[in-house]
């Protein structure tokens, strides 16, 4: 009796067993089932809010193109657009940007499909980083990154051979430009004021088309002695910098007719600067020069004229300081040599 009560209990026992195991597969089974349809599902979602929010994002850049002596114009102004979306790419025909005041972040590495652009002007944004792609915009005239965050800038950037306009202006940690630069034979205006150099660039030296140079407000303590190399030169902006000395090369300067060295460190001016008869102006202002040298009044000029109109004519007071230093410098070897010739005499009389 005992053997047939186990055996029941047994059977009952593997049955219940089999059939706890049938329920636990069954509800696996429908949990993985549920997982699969709920990340379709999200993927399905996901995709197409996707699609949607970029189709809304180009519209909304779609309303900011313009036409401007010809050309295709993207223009936003004092919007927040951190992240350019990569549907921009649909609008590749555009020949230029102008995006200020958007708390821009970087610049898109697609940038490189851009191949119509001729003016790229970021300025007044938070960009970081120049990419490497943008190397490809052979036909890009302008780059215009002032007031961002740049603090280097790509050997890539020399083969834009077509730029010749470059503005980095306000960057602050800026203090170098590659070499490679000095291979843009069509740049001829260049913007690196308010940054952290503290000499020029050697690029700057090789560039054969460069007329307009500002780099003020850096830490420049010297000038290179080759500089009349930059032979297409013709302004120059120095201004706020820690320059005590011009080298004489300055001089040879053929094309140069506006020189800025104002609040500079500068104890004189070179002789040889007399004969830069092509400089129409230069300012000396707020440097400690040896002399002091105060221009003659001159009746002819108005008494309403305020004195700082007087300072256009910076190159009449750096002719008469260089003049004054001559007299002084004669004067001095007058008196050396009447002491020299005056010891002679008495050395004469005592033998």
């Amino acid at each position: 009796m005992m053997v047939g009560v186990m055996v029941a209990c047994s059977s009952v026992s593997s049955i219940k067993a089999l059939w706890e195991t049938r329920i636990r597969r069954k509800r696996e089974e429908q949990e993985e089932e549920h997982k699969r349809r709920t990340t379709r599902g999200g993927a399905t979602g996901r995709l197409g809010v996707g699609l949607w929010e970029d189709r809304a994002a180009l519209a909304r850049l779609k309303q900011k193109l313009e036409t401007e002596d010809g050309r295709l114009v993207l223009r936003i102004e004092q919007e927040e657009w951190k992240v350019l979306p990569g549907c921009l790419i649909q609008l590749s025909q555009v020949q230029e940007w102008q995006i200020h005041r958007t708390g821009l972040l970087k610049i898109p590495h697609f940038i490189s499909s851009f191949q119509n652009l001729l003016v790229l002007d970021l300025s007044r944004n938070g960009v970081a980083e120049i990419p490497k792609q943008i190397g490809k915009l052979t036909r890009l005239r302008e780059l215009l990154l002032s007031y961002n965050r740049i603090p280097f800038v790509p050997a890539e950037l020399s083969g834009c051979e077509s730029l010749e306009r470059l503005e980095l202006a306000m960057n602050r940690d800026l203090n170098e430009l590659p070499d490679q630069l000095g291979m843009l034979s069509r740049l001829q205006h260049v913007d690196l004021s308010m940054n952290d150099f503290s000499c020029l660039p050697a690029c700057l030296l090789a560039l054969p088309a460069l007329e307009w140079l500002d780099i003020g407000g850096n830490r420049l303590h010297h000038l290179p002695e080759d500089i009349h190399r930059m032979e297409a030169l013709h302004t120059l902006w120095l201004q706020r910098n820690e320059l005590e000395k011009l080298p004489e090369n300055i001089a040879r300067m053929r094309s140069l007719d506006t020189l800025v060295l104002s609040s500079n460190r500068l104890r004189d001016i070179p002789p040889l600067m007399e004969g830069m008869s092509n400089l129409r102006f230069v300012n000396f202002r707020d440097n400690p020069l040896t002399l002091d040298v105060t221009l003659p009044s001159n009746k002819a000029v108005a008494e309403e004229e305020e004195e700082d109109d007087r300072e256009m004519f910076g190159k009449e007071f750096m002719l008469m300081y260089i003049q004054e230093a001559r007299k002084r410098a004669y004067a001095v070897l007058n008196v050396h040599c009447v002491n020299q010739s005056d010891g002679e005499s008495n050395d004469e009389s005592s033998a």
